[in-house]
């Protein structure tokens, strides 16, 4: 009986050994066929509001979180727009409300809520516009 328990335990030692010796390998296509999607252009943001996009600002709970002061992180806006390098500020501050997963500023963490792409176009833009005026 112990000589049993003790081949099965060195034949697991050497199977367990023997996993991923090689490392993981992934298949590469040597050729592609058909075209590449051609890259979408955002929608076009409606003109908005800053007046209706600081109501909403505070009315939807936004300060609990984000301020305009010096050295916070609105204030930042255009040098983060620059840095994740995905289009006009307008464009990278309306993906980073309905879409906040999409770049995230190194040093900060995920914890925006998702539920924000849900406001209607018009509220988008009012608080696109209120968040990229001058402060």
């Amino acid at each position: 009986m112990r000589l049993a328990a003790a081949v099965l335990a060195a034949a697991s030692v050497l199977l367990l050994a023997a996993c991923g010796y090689e490392g993981t390998v992934a298949p590469t296509a040597k050729q592609v066929s058909g075209t590449l999607p051609k890259q979408q252009t955002p929608p076009t943001l409606a003109k908005g509001d800053p007046t209706a996009g600081k109501k909403l600002f505070t009315s939807q709970g936004c300060t609990g979180c984000h301020t305009f002061t010096p050295r916070a992180d609105l204030d930042k806006l255009p040098q983060y727009a620059k840095k994740a390098n995905q289009g006009a500020l307008a464009q990278f501050v309306a993906t980073s409300i309905t879409n906040p997963g999409n770049y995230i500023q190194p040093g900060y963490s995920n914890l925006m809520p998702t539920s924000y792409g849900n406001l209607p176009s018009k509220q988008i833009a009012d608080l696109v516009a209120f968040l990229t005026q001058k402060q």
